[in-house]
């Protein structure tokens, strides 16, 4: 057998013990049935349980968990990151909606898990002080699991939202968090950039997309075709024309016009904007894709004045499909740490 994916199934399912193990996990904890059930139920038992402590058992001690504001190392960091959201946030609630997984080999697997929270600020935060409104914001983290530890992890969070939900411009934020910083970018972000920059051009592309069957081979054709070479038309042949798409700041858009509007409004503000798609995994009619790019703020259509400053994104994006047309997607970024940046921080 296989693992169990999340939908059409009660939280209260997800989260009771399961029976017999569904996969092979050589090191997990006896009582996680397949992938999916670890993902879900120990992030359930840390966050809304409020075990903490539990990651020290979920989480290799010299972990790194990349993020657009930077790397945090150790489970130490993680431990203490995760006591601080809660003190600001303690109610925070987290539901399911994704596990998109891929086996990597040698027992370990890579998860790709979509969360919607909702939460309400009765503390201090990165955003300031206590407000008491209430929240919601999506969250995606791709884990790379091994003998019940997650060793290595990139976490992107709509943190622009919840900016906009406590009542405080995003800008904002990232402009406080940018005096704070030093003038130059952090050296991993530079590497980062250069790493992205340097590789190899592809060719033009003529022909059809891949079928979405190979999901490999169709995200990278698609990202290829419509942010590397402009081929804004590519929408057409691989959305649905009734496509709903969720975006950072809370964005919705809805059809073949409102997602190519997306794109050409990311190209009109980083006009040499590259991408490179660093991860595909795909379970049923779900696709998980992760991507980092560089380019330079050069232009006005989604962040202000142009800045002329050199960006890092990571992001990571789900499609659902029907028929082989992508029908929803959900992309996340971290749009204030790209405000940071913007505003000359790290």
């Amino acid at each position: 057998m296989t693992a169990l994916g999340i939908h059409g199934r009660d939280i209260a399912e997800l989260l009771a013990p399961q029976a017999a193990r569904r996969q092979p996990l050589p090191g997990f904890d006896d009582d996680y049935a397949d992938i999916v059930d670890y993902i879900v139920r120990c992030t359930h038992r840390i966050w809304e349980a409020k075990d903490v402590g539990l990651i020290a058992t979920h989480y290799a001690p010299d972990i790194v968990i990349h993020t657009m504001a930077g790397p945090i190392t150790g489970m130490a960091g993680v431990i203490a990151n995760t006591a601080r959201t809660l003190s600001a946030f303690p109610d925070r609630t987290l539901m399911a909606e994704a596990v998109v997984w891929a086996d990597v080999g040698d027992g370990g697997y890579l998860s790709s898990h979509r969360i919607t929270s909702l939460a309400t600020n009765s503390g201090a935060s990165e955003f300031g002080a206590e407000t008491g409104r209430r929240v919601g914001f999506t969250t995606i983290a791709d884990c790379l699991c091994r003998a019940n530890l997650i060793v290595e992890e990139w976490l992107v969070r709509d943190n622009s939202a919840i900016a906009i939900a406590l009542g405080i411009a995003p800008r904002a934020v990232a402009v406080a968090q940018a005096a704070r910083d030093p003038g130059d970018p952090a050296p991993w972000r530079a590497a980062a950039m250069a790493a992205i920059a340097s590789a190899e051009p592809t060719p033009f592309p003529r022909g059809a997309l891949p079928p979405a069957g190979d999901a490999a081979a169709f995200a990278a054709a698609l990202f290829d075709a419509v942010i590397n070479h402009r081929r804004f038309g590519v929408v057409r042949d691989a959305y649905s024309p009734a496509v709903r798409w969720s975006g950072p700041g809370g964005r919705r858009l809805f059809g073949w016009g409102e997602v190519t509007g997306w794109f050409t409004a990311l190209i009109g503000s980083f006009g040499d904007l590259v991408v490179r798609v660093d991860h595909v995994a795909a379970v049923g009619d779900e696709i998980a894709v992760r991507w980092t790019a560089t380019g330079h703020h050069d232009g006005p259509a989604l962040y202000g004045v142009p800045s002329g400053r050199a960006v890092y994104l990571l992001g990571v994006t789900h499609w659902r499909l029907f028929a082989g047309q992508i029908v929803e997607e959900t992309t996340v970024f971290d749009e204030i740490a790209l405000l940071r940046q913007i505003e000359g921080g790290r």
